[in-house]
């Protein structure tokens, strides 16, 4: 087979509202006078957009630590449940995020997406403030808030266009590493807020939670209305500033189409959700949850494919050409490594400590456990600020070479957990081995955030330029799925007492991917050294 990086072509030919008719950000003199100016201009605004974008999908990391001890009558499976489902539908609701940028233009698919999260935020605002809202309606709101999942893969795509080849791995770094942020902002702010009205009236009454528990009023509510302010701010911000550079017709119509891609996107997360939670497959749990994985993508790929416009399909059809490329399969492997890995423990990190160090052997509450709400963030917030280190030095040594050696730590970081997650529950004292668990658990960060920057630096290397795009948006629309599996997997394993089983498992499939990018991009004489 032909490798696909061979053509490496640099200049692509596009219209832009600021009436530049040809985008080649290759030649040094037109990136001097015309491209650095409009491509970071577009990644000022793109980052904060992001930012919030993992604010509201991650938020029910969180919001289901307080739901607990606030009265709301879910089970432990039930409240893993919710983070994994908005897992779920933002990873699916990437895939046609994959696609919108040549069909929507950049500017406006970011200004609708960063629109779209008003309404999770909003309806998260209002559902809390009542205990006895039923579960199926934060079920609907998980789905919701996986808008801001989604928006991840257009808004990588759109970065990948404004940047030279040189500056891929920091512009991608920053755009990504600085969006991934929100995590952690998220993750500190909103124990923050949760302790005032912070909107005055417009937060509502508090809750309160019980005398064992402090007996402090409590805003749970602000998790949601937080946030939204900053969405309608910057949703004005990336309608006025940004750019298309893409010739898309006028904003109305690419807007529709927009709008059509992301209902088909909801459709197959709906479809996902119901056979998770609908439909008795018969199967063991870990079983029903990679079929339901692989049958969600598959239907959302359908009902795009069959059910959108024709001038929509026509435009996929081109673009579905990534799928014959056995290296869009090879990458799409390695990133949910690092990415899959880096969101899958941002959301369940947080209840994960609660579980493993919160309770004793006879099941009362752990008074000497660790507050998981002063610790999660942390985590997040290392691997994040690290993946633009991971693409400049990736820039520097290849990245390739950074995803091998990093891969190797990583497998060592999730073994060392696995050690002292099993040995905490097996202690009378679990918070003995609190430690050595958080030190390893920040190396592991530490590794997905470096292997996010290094393997997303690899594809524009690999693809040329009219692939790069929806290449990262699918890698990274597949690799989200993490927010989804890795609750799931730590949910059932806690329940079943054997949490250290899934961090053996993530550490066998990691070895596979050692392999993988030895082979095909590190060894010596590999099809595309990168």
């Amino acid at each position: 087979m032909e490798a696909v990086g061979v053509d490496q072509e640099n200049t692509e030919s596009r219209e832009t509202p600021g009436g530049l008719s040809d985008w080649n950000v290759e030649d040094a003199s037109f990136w001097a006078k015309t491209g650095r100016k409009t491509a970071f201009l577009n990644l000022i605004i793109s980052i904060p957009c992001l930012l919030l974008a993992f604010a509201v999908w991650l938020f029910w990391s969180i919001i289901i630590v307080q739901m607990g001890s606030l009265g709301f009558p879910f089970s432990t499976t039930e409240l893993y449940t919710l983070p994994a489902v908005a897992g779920l539908a933002g990873a699916t609701l990437r895939i046609p995020n994959s696609f919108m940028i040549a069909i929507g233009g950049g500017r406006n698919v970011i200004g609708v997406t960063t629109a779209l999260m008003i309404i999770p935020t909003l309806g998260v605002g209002l559902a809390l403030q009542d205990p006895t809202t039923s579960y199926m309606s934060f079920v609907v709101l998980a789905v919701l808030s996986g808008i801001g999942g989604g928006a991840f893969a257009s808004s990588m795509s759109n970065i990948s266009f404004f940047f030279p080849k040189r500056m891929q791995g920091l512009s991608l770094g920053l755009n990504a590493g600085l969006g991934n942020v929100g995590v952690s902002i998220m993750q500190v702010l909103l124990p923050w807020v949760m302790g005032f009205a912070v909107l005055g009236a417009f937060s509502g009454d508090p809750s309160q939670l019980p005398d064992s528990l402090g007996g402090a009023l409590v805003w749970i509510q602000n998790a949601g209305l937080v946030w939204v302010p900053a969405l309608v701010v910057l949703t004005v911000l990336a309608f006025a500033f940004m750019n298309n550079l893409h010739s898309v017709g006028t904003a109305p119509i690419a807007i529709g189409k927009v709008l059509w891609l992301e209902l088909m996107g909801f459709g197959g997360a709906a479809f996902g959700v119901w056979l998770l939670l609908g439909v008795d497959l018969g199967l063991p749990d870990l079983l029903k949850v990679f079929l339901v994985l692989g049958l969600t993508i598959g239907m959302t790929l359908l009902l795009m494919r069959y059910l959108s416009p024709r001038a929509v399909r026509d435009n996929l059809t081109g673009q579905f050409a990534i799928f014959k490329e056995r290296h869009t399969w090879v990458m799409t492997w390695l990133y949910v490594m690092t990415f899959g890995s880096f969101i899958g423990y941002s959301a369940a990190f947080p209840k994960l400590i609660q579980d493993v160090f919160g309770t004793l052997q006879d099941g009362t509450l752990n008074p000497n456990a660790p507050n998981p709400l002063r610790y999660a963030w942390l985590g997040p917030l290392v691997g994040s600020l690290v993946r633009p280190f991971g693409g400049w030095i990736s820039d520097k040594l290849g990245g390739a070479r950074v995803t091998h050696w990093d891969t190797i730590v990583m497998i060592g970081a999730a073994l060392g957990v696995a050690y002292y997650v099993k040995a905490a529950g097996a202690a009378a004292a679990p918070e003995v081995y609190w430690w050595p668990f958080f030190w390893l658990f920040m190396l592991l960060f530490v590794t997905t955030g470096i292997g996010n920057g290094s393997t997303f630096r690899m594809v524009p290397i690999i693809f040329k330029p009219s692939m790069a795009g929806p290449v990262l948006g699918w890698t990274s629309a597949v690799a989200a799925y993490g927010a989804f599996l890795i609750p799931r997997i730590f949910g059932g394993q806690i329940e079943a007492g054997t949490p250290e089983y899934g961090l053996y498992g993530f550490a066998a499939y990691y070895v596979s991917c050692l392999g993988v990018n030895w082979w095909f991009y590190a060894r010596k004489g590999a099809e595309i050294p990168c």
